[in-house]
């Protein structure tokens, strides 16, 4: 039991934000590319599966991520309890179910079309090396993002088998979500960050998150917009996008207190309510 409760630790599953940050741009792909009027079945096999790719995926890139910042995070308050930190889980174990979990989310991979197994193939190196970016660029969420929203790409080429103007703009768009969310999230360890070097977008825009904030999620909705265009998406389409509106612009940037940790997380775990609303406008929008 132990051991089980420090894979559960390892791998954050008591957190569920994390995997279903991976999982909603997976789920927007999938409902833009899916048609409707077919049988509704795939739709929601698929949605199992890329969730399950999500849980999985997100578990083995903690672990990694935990490796190569062990030294880092005893530094941390937030993290110097964590498992490989702590040193209560060795790096070997931690490799170990990192390829176990790995090969598992290829069991998930090969239930799709060819094109999104070798473009998921080609994503992994992203998932991989993200964690060494805070030490050269201030710009680690960027990279954050290309890789957390790739799954909108999947989502799409899962359905249509090719990719469009259409997923490569929504997907550009996403990648300013998390350029958002994950600056809000960095202001939790900012103060020990800076002691120990690591670089985060929390830290290059601190003296004015706003004004970045407003513009990296500005993109983000105007993005939605065009794609809502381009698909000729139905008017129902735009009513809960109206709550999408408020949630960004009012609760997360107007009730933001960036030197209040707790107040940061909260409002990055809004995030997981932000994606299931904007999954539900596009459900609206092409039935």
């Amino acid at each position: 039991m132990n051991q089980l409760n420090l894979f559960i630790e390892l791998t954050r599953f008591k957190k569920p934000i994390g995997y279903m940050l991976l999982f909603w741009p997976c789920a927007w792909g999938l409902t833009l590319g899916f048609d409707f009027s077919k049988e509704i079945k795939t739709y929601i096999f698929y949605l199992i599966l890329f969730l399950l790719g999500a849980v999985l995926m997100r578990s083995a890139g903690c672990i990694v991520n935990d490796i190569i910042d062990r030294n880092f995070d005893k530094k941390v308050f937030r993290t110097k309890n964590r498992p490989i930190a702590s040193g209560k889980v060795s790096i070997k174990l931690g490799i170990i179910y990192s390829l176990v979990l790995c090969l598992l989310a290829f069991f998930v991979l090969i239930n799709f079309n060819y094109l999104t197994i070798i473009l998921a193939l080609g994503s992994m190196p992203l998932a991989f090396t993200y964690p060494l970016m805070k030490r050269y660029t201030y710009w680690p969420q960027l990279f954050l993002g290309i890789t957390f929203n790739y799954g909108l790409i999947l989502g799409w080429t899962s359905i249509n088998n090719e990719i469009n103007l259409v997923p490569i703009i929504f997907y550009i768009g996403a990648i300013f979500w998390t350029l958002g969310y994950d600056t809000i999230y960095g202001f939790q360890d900012i103060k020990d960050d800076e002691i120990i070097g690591l670089k985060s977008t929390s830290i290059k825009f601190k003296k004015n998150p706003y004004i970045f904030l407003c513009i990296s999620y500005t993109i983000f909705f105007i993005s939605i917009l065009i794609i809502s265009y381009l698909m000729e998406l139905n008017k129902i389409f735009f009513i809960p996008m109206i709550i999408v509106f408020f949630q960004i612009f009012f609760v997360q940037i107007k009730k933001l207190n960036f030197k209040d940790p707790q107040n940061c997380y909260n409002i990055f775990k809004s995030n997981n309510y932000l994606g299931l609303i904007i999954t539900l406008s596009l459900i609206l929008g092409k039935i």
